[in-house]
């Protein structure tokens, strides 16, 4: 009986980790005016790398290009194509 009890705790808690998981971006994320926890939704983009896209808009200005994406720290051509889709400027 309590190992019975232990599995059904077990698999409740991994369902509620489950279902409370951050969702990937699943809509245009805007360089322009995304927060950190939007830009943080991307892949391979953690809060430092969302963060420094904030920086980099705030001394340089908007984007222009999603390519210019590539300009910030940290954040290569890998990184830019898996997100290509979900980007935008406007």
């Amino acid at each position: 009986m309590k190992g019975l009890l232990t599995a059904i705790s077990l698999v409740m808690a991994l369902a509620w980790n489950t279902a409370h998981a951050e969702e990937p971006a699943t809509g245009p994320v805007n360089l322009n005016t995304a927060t950190v926890e939007e830009l943080s939704e991307l892949k391979g983009i953690g809060k430092a790398k969302a963060e420094a896209i904030i920086a980099h808009r705030k001394e340089h200005g908007e984007f222009h290009k999603v390519e210019e994406l590539t300009e910030v720290k940290g954040i290569g051509d890998s990184i830019l194509d898996s997100n290509r889709p979900l980007l935008s400027l406007e």
